[in-house]
C-alpha cells in the first residue's frame, strides 16, 4: 500500500501567542479570469507546533494532516530559515 502524498506549503510565521500553535501566512498569486491581471492573496493557517520551535518571522514548511483541533489541520514540517538569519528584526 502506497503512502498518501500530503499537501505541502511554504509560509511565514505571523503569530506565536498560543500554546503549541503558530499562525502561518501563505501568499499566492493568480491570474484574474476576466481581466488577466495578476492578483496576490494571502491566508493564515493555524499550524500545530508541539515543541514550540518556530518563532515570529521564520520561513517554515507545513504539511496537511488529520484534524488536531477545530481549526488546526496543518502541522509544522520543518523550519527553512530562521528570522534572525535573513536579517529580519523582530
Amino acid at each position: 500500500m502506497e503512502k498518501k502524498i500530503r499537501s505541502e506549503s511554504i509560509g511565514e510565521v505571523v503569530g506565536t501567542s498560543q500554546n503549541q500553535t503558530v499562525l502561518v501566512e501563505i501568499f499566492r498569486t493568480y491570474r484574474h479570469p476576466q481581466y488577466g491581471k495578476y492578483m496576490k492573496t494571502s491566508k493564515v493557517f493555524p499550524t500545530h507546533d508541539p515543541k514550540g520551535q518556530a518563532s515570529l518571522g521564520d520561513k517554515v514548511s507545513i504539511v496537511g494532516c488529520r484534524p488536531i483541533s477545530k481549526t488546526k489541520k496543518w502541522r509544522l514540517a520543518r523550519i527553512l530559515v530562521k528570522a534572525g538569519e535573513r536579517g529580519v528584526d523582530i
